[in-house]
């Protein structure tokens, strides 16, 4: 009996997990005015990693599936990973990954149909992407065979902490009265009559 597809199971989840997580957290963060790049726009890069991050993140939870179904030691079954609650095997634990890939593909089928969907519709579902790491965090800790590692425990804890943190801060940015924009051609003409002013001896 090979235990590869068991370790490539358990590889291919934390992998997911933790794309997920720096997901999530570099979204958040180019959402709140504590980014670097403060009010001005931000550079293309910056959305494309995010998608980038997400994107793998899916790659590798499909594999991890696949990795499952191929293991001959727990017998999961098709119907097992894709209904809830239908695992023999921690059927509690199972289904918060089942719940947590249904959100995933959700989340990723709508971003990468952005352009067709109207703003609102996209960003209720883009939502889901904290209940996903919520619910995939618990799958992990729950299910995981890494769990009871320190390592992990501290991964997660820190995780959890950095998503609630960044997300008070973007609740607190989107209550926070909007500041009323500056008329920068003003600005500018009000700067350049005072340099004049300056330059233009007084007459006696």
């Amino acid at each position: 009996m090979s235990a590869l597809p068991w370790y490539v199971a358990r590889s291919a989840g934390l992998v997911a997990w933790s794309l997920l997580t720096a997901s999530v957290v570099w979204g958040l963060t180019m959402s709140t005015r504590a980014r670097p790049f403060g009010h001005r726009p931000r550079p293309a890069w910056m959305l494309d990693l995010h998608r980038w991050l997400g994107g793998l993140a899916t790659i590798f939870v499909a594999v991890h599936v696949l990795a499952i179904l191929a293991d001959s030691y727990v017998h999961f079954t098709l119907w097992s990973v894709l209904v809830p609650f239908a695992s023999s095997w921690r059927p509690s634990a199972v289904a918060w990954g089942v719940v947590s890939l249904y959100l995933l593909l959700a989340v990723e089928l709508t971003s990468l149909a952005r352009r067709r969907l109207s703003k609102r519709a996209w960003r209720a579902v883009h939502f889901a992407s904290f209940p996903l790491f919520l619910l995939s965090t618990v799958h992990a800790l729950m299910a995981g065979t890494d769990a009871g590692s320190w390592a992990f425990v501290t991964v997660a804890t820190t995780s959890v902490l950095g998503v609630a943190a960044l997300t008070a801060r973007r609740i607190s940015d989107a209550t926070r009265p909007v500041e009323p924009a500056v008329d920068a051609a003003g600005s500018r003409a009000r700067v350049a009559a005072a340099r004049r002013a300056v330059r233009v001896p007084s007459q006696v």
